[in-house]
């Protein structure tokens, strides 16, 4: 009898530590300054598919050093955190990241400058 509790006990604890998990998709649009030589542009972050390792690829959608990534999570939690790359070297050196808070609606626009952080 008391393992059958024990293991009723276990299912429930065990059950009720899972945090749903939410699709959460982030259109990034990067501004970068004029007369910035650009060989790569890309983002970096802290939850998949993003990662702190690797960049993922902005692709510029103008003339106007403006670059563009579309980035889909599925997650529990309502934020994430980021950094631009250029050619490969972070943005706001010895800064936070970024901190993108996730619309209820399950698309987030995110704009910014590179380099700049938001105030």
């Amino acid at each position: 009898m008391n393992k059958i509790v024990l293991l009723i006990i276990s299912c429930f604890i065990m059950s009720s530590c899972v945090q749903k998990a939410y699709k959460q998709t982030v259109i990034y649009t990067l501004k970068v300054p004029a007369q910035t030589e650009v060989k790569s542009i890309g983002i970096r972050g802290s939850d998949k598919p993003l990662n702190w390792e690797q960049d993922t690829e902005l692709e510029k959608i103008n003339g106007d050093n403006v670059y563009q990534a579309e980035v889909t999570y599925l997650t529990g939690y309502k934020f994430t955190e980021v950094k631009f790359t250029l050619n490969g070297e972070y943005e706001l050196q010895n800064m936070p990241n970024r901190r993108v808070e996730f619309k209820n609606s399950g698309i987030t626009h995110y704009n910014a400058v590179f380099n700049r952080p938001v105030k």
